[in-house]
């Protein structure tokens, strides 16, 4: 459903005009709010890096309108990326291509590919097509901070260091993509996410886990402690002493701020940050998050808790 303060098409075009200007834009896509700048801008993409306090070293995920504006910035488009292409775009699901050389080295990581999907989001796609450039767009927060899923989210852990804020609701996937390497001939799973390894396995057939053995990460999302919220985080079936939170999807405690989860994996993803953001201005000593199903479909959730609590 359409939110009632929707931007106007004279906000979404002045919003274009930032970016081709090396603004930055905050703005929704299904999975969370980015933070967007011109991808062929090297000197834009620095700013996002500086907002959100951004190690150098964690590539950016360049978001674009179509499969024809993607293979305006990957050198090559094999076939098990058509494939996926066409069953999951547009759609959270991140793909990982050798990159064209006008893509800079800053989006990259230095790395010679480049992550590159469509959204499944109404104005990401009405503002990239407007703009007429590829957008990059991390997350738009402090940098291992919770990804934003609302537009008051990005005001409050951003404010002012960002040109225009583009609110059109709450996200409605949740988490951020799924990211799959398709560099060197093989399908690597670099960050689960919504879109599951078994559905992409369904449409390309076997795909391998990487492993870490770089400083520089393949994917955004990587490091250890990420997605973390300023509250301590604890994924445990038993309460830590203290006034604090209890995120349960099948056993209640007795905790002060007892939080019913939904039990179906799309939904818990969809509520997850949000929840978070709200607990994290409690005043809590603790977040306690029972341990979720050991099933593939949690795959994405449990590493966001995962990484949060590090």
């Amino acid at each position: 459903m359409e939110p009632t303060n929707y931007p106007t098409k004279a906000e979404i075009e002045r919003a274009a005009l930032t970016l081709r200007s090396g603004g930055l834009v905050a703005f929704p896509t299904e999975t969370v709010y980015g933070l967007g700048a011109n991808a062929l801008d090297p000197v834009a993409v620095r700013k996002i890096y500086a907002v959100k306090g951004r190690p150098p070293t964690s590539p950016l995920i360049v978001h674009v309108a179509s499969v024809e504006m993607a293979k305006t910035i990957v050198s090559d488009w094999p076939e098990p990326a058509a494939r996926l292409a066409s069953r999951f775009w547009p759609g959270p699901l991140t793909l990982v291509l050798p990159k064209r050389p006008s893509v800079p080295d800053e989006v990259t990581a230095g790395l010679s590919t480049v992550g590159v999907r469509v959204p499944a989001h109404r104005l990401a796609l009405e503002l990239i097509e407007t703009a007429g450039i590829p957008l990059a767009a991390p997350s738009a927060n402090l940098f291992t901070h919770i990804s934003p899923t609302e537009a008051e989210h990005v005001r409050r852990g951003l404010g002012s260091a960002v040109e225009m804020i583009l609110d059109a609701g709450p996200t409605q996937v949740g988490i951020e993509s799924t990211v799959l390497s398709l560099a060197n001939g093989s399908a690597n799973l670099l960050r689960p996410g919504m879109v599951t390894q078994t559905e992409i396995e369904e449409v390309i057939g076997t795909v391998g886990m990487w492993k870490a053995d770089a400083d520089v990460h393949a994917s955004p999302g990587l490091h250890p402690k990420h997605y973390s919220p300023a509250t301590r985080l604890v994924i445990t079936a038993d309460l830590p002493s203290g006034r604090g939170a209890y995120l349960w999807w099948k056993t209640e405690q007795p905790a002060a701020v007892p939080v019913r989860m939904p039990q179906d994996p799309g939904l818990y993803a969809r509520d997850l940050y949000s929840i978070l953001h709200r607990l994290d201005r409690e005043g809590l000593e603790y977040i306690a998050v029972e341990p979720l199903p050991n099933s593939i479909e949690w795959d994405g959730i449990r590493d966001r808790l995962t990484r949060a609590s590090a």
